[in-house]
């Protein structure tokens, strides 16, 4: 597994890091945390060393498990969470009063707990679980993030932002005030290429891409006619024609490259790790399974550039259809 450099925070983190937001039990349906704590592990023992949760990843659950397993290991794994606003709207708004979301009060709160979950004394990278640029000159939340920082309880900080709108931090990375940046970024949405990465790289600023696979467009497994259980949120996310949409987009993309539909994630995968700006990819992980999948995927390296070229043309402009959904 190989290591990048999360930023100006100097953290070195593997490539593939692990999303937890599938194992939260909440959102997703059908999450086992006996297979949740096999798929940890086996991620771990493979060479990754970069988590990232959120307090409201089930209210709790994920950090609980993450904890339990780095309490039993011995290897350096950094974690980074994650403050859910503190009146739960999903996104942030151009206009939201700050006060309500992220409070000094509040984000010390959620620290506390997200302390208390992992069973740690500290945390790698604390984050806002979502951002408008409104609010770099609102609130007392920079005041509180510089306290935590002095007093040992995170060590970097940094933002979440709203999907599928990458321009919505970049006023707070020309502060100096966050670390990381964590944004949707994949063969179907590249557009923080065009403004966010450049800044990034200008400011030193860690990037840690979610939604690699398109919570399971980029994995050949949609179909024309799938369905999902009651209560699971990808009933939104593939709502009415979508599944038929990725589907074709799926196989417009396979036969472009003239792979197998099923390697089609591993393309996915690596392409969000082609671009420089990128310090690693954090995809959902609920079984060992998809761990060796998603390993032996980032194991074969770089894409070619005739591969890259051609993946160019399957940008697609959906709009924030996924706006309502926190992850």
């Amino acid at each position: 597994m190989r290591s990048r450099r999360l930023g100006r925070t100097g953290l070195s983190v593997s490539e593939l890091g692990y999303g937890a937001w599938g194992i939260g039990a909440s959102h997703w349906v059908g999450a086992d945390d006996e297979e949740s704590t096999r798929a940890l592990n086996e991620a771990i023992s493979s060479g990754v060393t970069f988590i990232d949760t959120a307090l409201g990843y089930g209210w709790g659950h994920s950090e609980q498990l993450i904890g339990k397993v780095l309490r039993s290991r011995s290897e350096t794994v950094h974690v980074a969470t994650k403050i859910p606003p503190g009146n739960e709207k999903w996104p942030a708004e151009p206009g939201d009063p700050v006060a309500e979301m992220y409070s000094a009060a509040w984000i010390r709160e959620a620290t506390e707990t997200s302390l208390r979950n992992l069973g740690t004394d500290h945390i790698d990278v604390q984050q806002f679980h979502t951002w408008t640029d409104d609010w770099v000159d609102q609130g007392d939340w920079a005041e509180a993030i510089a306290e935590l920082k002095d007093a040992g309880k995170i060590r970097f900080f940094g933002v979440s932002i709203r999907n599928h709108d990458p321009s919505s931090v970049l006023k707070l990375i020309e502060t100096g005030l966050i670390d990381t940046v964590q944004v949707i970024y994949n063969i179907f949405d590249q557009s923080p290429e065009e403004r966010l990465f450049p800044a990034a790289i200008e400011h030193d600023i860690g990037i840690i891409v979610r939604v690699p696979l398109d919570e399971g467009g980029l994995t050949g497994r949609i179909r024309p006619d799938t369905t999902f259980p009651e209560g699971d949120w990808r009933n939104h996310f593939f709502a009415g024609d979508r599944p038929r949409q990725v589907y074709e987009r799926v196989q417009a993309i396979t036969s472009d490259l003239d792979i197998p539909e099923d390697s089609i994630a591993n393309v996915a995968l690596r392409f969000c790790l082609h671009h420089p700006a990128v310090s690693t990819v954090i995809a959902g992980m609920r079984t060992v399974a998809n761990v060796h999948r998603n390993v032996a995927a980032v194991d074969e390296g770089p894409l070619s550039d005739e591969q890259l070229a051609k993946l160019r043309a399957h940008n697609w402009d959906r709009g924030d259809f996924s706006a309502t959904v926190a992850h």
